[in-house]
């Protein structure tokens, strides 16, 4: 057997012990346990044979043959952090972008190696000897130095116990050398706790501090505020600025410059006690965080709420009432017109007036937001009554209005003053009757605004504005054909036509129809302003609105107070759709997001919406609006973004409703198709729809 490796002490890198010195064992016990060792390779050696015997080669059947360069070829593993255990696909919610999002931080690590170190009890024998080797004091080097000729002493005993004679214990017990004086201990600190050294950042204990200061005087004061207390407290403070006016008069003169230093001082003053206007942003940024609270249950029902009964009701829909815009100083004044503002959907202005001829008064100009239902956003008040209006589609901020003296003004919002920036007068040619209707038009060729009106004494006139004044220029002055009357002197006199409303095509600029109280309508064109393009008997009373569909641009609708609404051609003379609706027609309006529906409203109350596609003949919806009898529905308006529409009545009230999923129905989707959607879409459809309708010969030939 080789011979056996002595025992040795080593010290570890980080200055740790390895394990504790073997005692030296004497030469007879020495002797003993190598005469054991002999004996047991003598027991082994009997079976040696067994070893001499040849190894059989065991291979599993599905081992692979690999030729030589295969087996020698080298095959480089890397060993990485990722543990392959670890799920990659855990996702969690994300409140912020309400959805599910991966986690992209899953522990990866896999511990490959621990090592576990060593601490030394102090007690204990190395633990003594490191502390004995730290304390020891330079004139002491030799007793150290004796320390450690013992301890190589006895390594080099371990190392050659072969060739040491043996010695009874009582004579190693004899040779040992006394062990030094042991000498006073200093407190040390354990080089393997790691949680005393110095290198740790230390927490410093928490301290309260005072900041020790003479507190401010106080003292407690209370008064009442009443009307009549802030009065008084103005008219002092008024009287106190007359004093000082009047003691400054008093001294002698002084320079200039001073003078317009206290005349700023007081106008300062006198500015902050009367100006009011500082609050008024803060003020309506509070007046609609109350209102989003008051009305917190109709506004929910306008943004989520639909109609859960349409499922049942087949064809059938429902308007949903949300908010009642009302003013206390428009109570008694009917609506006159309505229109949404096309930037901003929660925006609407509202013209009031009267249409009874011997109840003619005031006007007023509000607008409303959806916002704070409780009150206008925008006031402006005139002394005729109001009785059409528009907004400009580039600056919404411009509103134009047609007044019952026949005035047509442009109101401006971004001014403060409640006063017109533009209005007509008899000099710059004014009508001479009501005006019913206004509509902006594109700029002209110099880029100056321009907007057309028409009124009950036959002229359709064009103004522009030009740097400060409306220009006026007539462009028709309808006439009814046959009607000549015989005036003084045998003068042929031919009967004005009255016009109440028109409407321009979305497409061609030049053309655009004219609905009169004769009932006829003109399809106009404002290159001829002596002749008509086309002339339809539509109906026996007056035509109170026409409008253009949105989609199709051969199609248009007409109402009329003798009970009807039809839908025409404008290439052929005869209606296409016409509907009795048992009560005289005050507006009609076509749906934004379909060529098939629209809505009309009548004079006893109530709003009929229609959609051709559904049902032909009659309305899938008619539902009273307005509480009382005596109520007269006036106009109503689709908003251009949102499922809702406003209607207005002759009492100065505008209400607004939402419509149900029936009213507003989409298309729905089939297995495998995708729903095409756009103008084209909805053109087809209504083309589908009058060619039912349009006799053979007035069909388009292929």
């Amino acid at each position: 057997m080789p011979p056996k490796m002595p025992y040795k002490s080593q010290k570890s890198q980080g200055g740790q012990i390895g394990p504790a010195v073997k005692p030296v064992q004497s030469r007879t016990a020495k002797s003993i346990s190598k005469k054991r060792d002999e004996d047991a390779s003598t027991e082994v050696g009997e079976g040696a044979d067994e070893w001499t015997q040849s190894k059989t080669l065991l291979k599993p059947p599905d081992q692979l043959e690999l030729t030589e360069a295969e087996l020698k070829e080298e095959v480089t593993r890397i060993l990485t952090a990722n543990n392959p255990h670890a799920p990659q696909n855990i996702v969690r919610y994300s409140f912020r972008e309400r959805a599910y999002k991966p986690i992209s931080y899953v522990d990866q690590l896999a511990i490959h190696f621990s090592l576990d170190g060593n601490l030394l009890l102090r007690d204990s024998d190395e633990g003594r000897r490191q502390s004995a080797r730290v304390c020891l004091e330079p004139e002491l080097a030799p007793v150290e130095s004796t320390v450690i000729e013992v301890e190589e002493a006895e390594v080099k005993e371990e190392g050659s116990k072969e060739d040491i004679p043996a010695v009874s214990t009582e004579e190693a017990a004899e040779g040992e050398e006394p062990p030094p004086p042991l000498l006073k201990e200093q407190k040390l600190t354990n080089q393997f706790n790691f949680c005393e050294r110095a290198s740790q950042t230390l927490n410093n204990p928490v301290r309260e501090r005072e900041c020790q200061m003479e507190p401010p005087p106080r003292a407690t004061f209370s008064a009442t505020a009443n009307q009549w207390e802030i009065y008084d407290a103005y008219v002092e403070e008024l009287q106190k600025l007359e004093k000082s006016k009047e003691k400054e008069k008093q001294k002698p003169q002084v320079s200039k410059k001073e003078d317009k230093q206290r005349g700023r001082k007081l106008t300062s003053l006198e500015s902050q006690s009367d100006d009011v206007s500082k609050v008024t942003k803060a003020a309506k940024i509070v007046e609609r965080m109350v209102n989003q609270n008051t009305f917190d249950d109709i506004a929910q029902d306008f943004k989520y709420f639909e109609d859960p009964a349409d499922e049942y009701r087949d064809q059938e829909g429902t308007l949903l009432p949300l908010w009642k815009f009302q003013y206390d100083k428009a109570k008694r004044l009917a609506v006159t017109a309505i229109c949404w503002n096309p930037k901003y959907k929660d925006l609407f202005a509202v013209g009031h007036g009267s249409y009874d001829f011997m109840k003619q008064s005031r006007g007023m100009l509000l607008l409303y937001t959806m916002k704070n239902p409780t009150f206008p956003e925008y006031i402006f008040s005139s002394e005729s009554g109001i009785m059409c209006l528009d907004i400009h589609n580039d600056h919404p901020y411009l509103l134009v209005v047609g007044f019952y003296d026949g005035n047509v003004a442009i109101y401006n919002l971004k001014k403060s003053h409640s006063q017109p920036g533009y209005k007509s007068s008899a000099k710059s040619g004014k009508h001479t009757d009501p005006v019913w209707q206004v509509k902006w038009q594109k700029d002209d060729l110099d880029n100056n605004l321009n907007f057309f009106s028409i009124s009950s004494d036959g002229r359709i006139v064009s103004w522009t504005l030009v740097k400060n004044e409306l220009v006026h220029s007539d462009v028709i002055k309808l006439s009814v054909e046959g009607t000549t009357m015989e005036g003084p002197e045998g003068l042929q006199l031919q009967t004005i036509g009255c016009g109440t409303s028109f409407d321009f095509h979305k497409k061609i600029d030049y053309l655009f129809l004219v609905g009169t109280e004769e009932g006829k309508i003109y399809k106009c064109s404002k290159s001829y302003s002596s002749q008509f393009l086309d002339i339809f008997d539509a109906h026996h009373m007056a035509v109170d609105a026409v409008s253009w569909n949105p989609y199709h641009m051969k199609v248009f609708i007409s109402c009329s107070s003798d009970w009807t609404v039809k839908i025409w051609d404008h290439t052929i003379k005869t209606p296409m759709f016409v509907f009795d609706l048992n009560s005289a027609v005050g507006d009609v309006a076509w749906a934004p997001y379909s060529s098939t529906i629209f809505a009309a409203v009548t004079t006893d109350g109530k709003a009929h919406v229609f959609d051709l596609s559904i049902n032909k003949y009659e309305a899938i919806c008619n539902q009273p609006v307005v509480a009382k009898k005596k109520n007269k529905i006036t106009h109503i308006q689709f908003n251009p973004i949102y499922p809702i529409i406003i209607i207005g009545d002759d009492r100065g009230h505008v209400t607004c409703l939402k419509l149900s999923p029936n009213l507003r129905k989409m298309p729905k989707e089939k297995k495998g198709q995708e729903i095409q959607k756009g103008p084209e879409v909805e053109i087809a459809k209504l083309d589908k729809l009058l060619n039912l309708v349009r006799e053979p010969a007035n069909k388009p030939a292929k």
